[in-house]
């Protein structure tokens, strides 16, 4: 049986985590996110850690010469062109790292989760992709609840992230996460069951 590359999309709040970690636990799938890529990628010794130091100079860095995350963000945030600077470092190497993390990979199923994947064309590297679907209502509470997040920072994420029709309209799968956990197992059971029925 081939390995299978699954995606997982869907806005903040929908409860992709959960979804991974079904996945993981039930499928012995290798999970791959791009944030936790990205930042091995920042560490010193790296290449794109060296990149960035070179562009946005060593201010940046903390006295242990780790880059300062937080200095770095106040300096791309509402600067398109500073974040393009950042994103042409890190976007190319991050998807390098994700392409030999999956060839690599020795389990049935790899899920890579990150919140650019259908912007940043990663659906050439996936079997599916599984939109993960809640309402507006449930991912609020969540996002309050696990994030504290004021209403304010809620419609500001909301409102750059994908709608749920373009979300659809990118993926294979829909999966449906508005109630217990047991609800979303059934929903990845099925998926799989569909994935795996295929014809190669």
């Amino acid at each position: 049986m081939s390995k299978k590359v699954i995606g997982v999309i869907g806005g903040a709040g929908s409860g992709k985590s959960e979804v991974l970690k079904i996945m993981e636990k039930s499928y012995n799938a290798q999970i791959i996110m791009a944030d936790e890529v990205a930042r091995a990628l920042q560490q010193p010794g790296q290449a794109p850690y060296e990149q960035i130091v070179n562009v946005f100079g060593s201010g940046i860095l903390c006295p242990d010469q780790t880059i300062n995350r937080q200095a770095l963000a106040s300096i791309v945030f509402n600067d398109t062109q500073q974040l393009k600077k950042l994103n042409d470092i890190v976007h190319p190497a991050v998807r390098r790292r994700i392409e030999q993390l999956i060839l690599q990979s020795r389990c049935p199923v790899v899920v890579l989760e990150a919140a650019l994947l259908v912007e940043c064309g990663y659906r050439g590297l996936c079997d599916e992709f599984w939109f993960v679907r809640t309402s507006a209502r449930v991912r609020r509470e969540r996002l309050k609840q696990t994030r504290n997040y004021s209403d304010e920072k809620i419609d500001a994420l909301m409102k750059n992230q994908l709608s749920d029709e373009e979300f659809i309209k990118n993926s294979d799968r829909v999966i449906e996460n508005n109630s217990t956990v047991e609800a979303l197992e059934k929903e990845i059971a099925a998926a799989m069951h569909h994935l795996y029925a295929q014809p190669e």
